[in-house]
């Protein structure tokens, strides 16, 4: 990884993070940043229980979305979802802290696979999440004198 390619991981984090209100709403900090990849966490909040007092299952999956968000998005190209889906393996509960690791898998022209693993404090892993991801027009930071060095 260049040096060059880390700016621009971070810098997309700084562009993306003050607008991301769902993320900032729930708690959700982005701890790591690299090139196709992101760790974000999560403590679970009474607010996040479903009915039988465990994390809802939306709460998990909107974490998992959002370092799959940021980790699409390190490479200043404007990219959204195309598909995804989740599968639960273990519960988690209130004061439980998630994190989420995105991964990238493949990146093909403007179409992108990446794997996000969701575990608690203890390392059980809680879920697994696979993002398509496709880039579509427009760029995070726009080109200046600045940004083409």
């Amino acid at each position: 990884m260049t040096e060059t390619a880390q700016k621009w991981a971070q810098a997309s984090v700084d562009v993306m993070y003050p607008n991301d209100h769902m993320a900032q709403s729930m708690g959700i900090k982005i701890t790591e940043i690299a090139p196709g990849y992101a760790k974000a966490t999560m403590t679970v909040r009474k607010d996040m229980l479903n009915g039988h007092a465990m994390t809802h299952g939306g709460a998990t999956f909107a974490l998992a979305d959002t370092a799959f968000a940021y980790a699409c998005n390190t490479y200043n190209k404007v990219t959204v979802a195309s598909g995804c889906d989740i599968t639960y393996s273990a519960p988690s509960h209130e004061g439980d802290i998630l994190t989420a690791v995105a991964k990238e898998t493949i990146l093909m022209e403007r179409s992108g696979i990446y794997d996000i693993t969701i575990t608690k404090q203890d390392g059980t892993i809680v879920a697994l999440f696979r993002g398509r991801s496709r880039t579509i027009s427009g760029q995070l930071i726009p080109d200046t004198e600045e940004t083409k060095k």
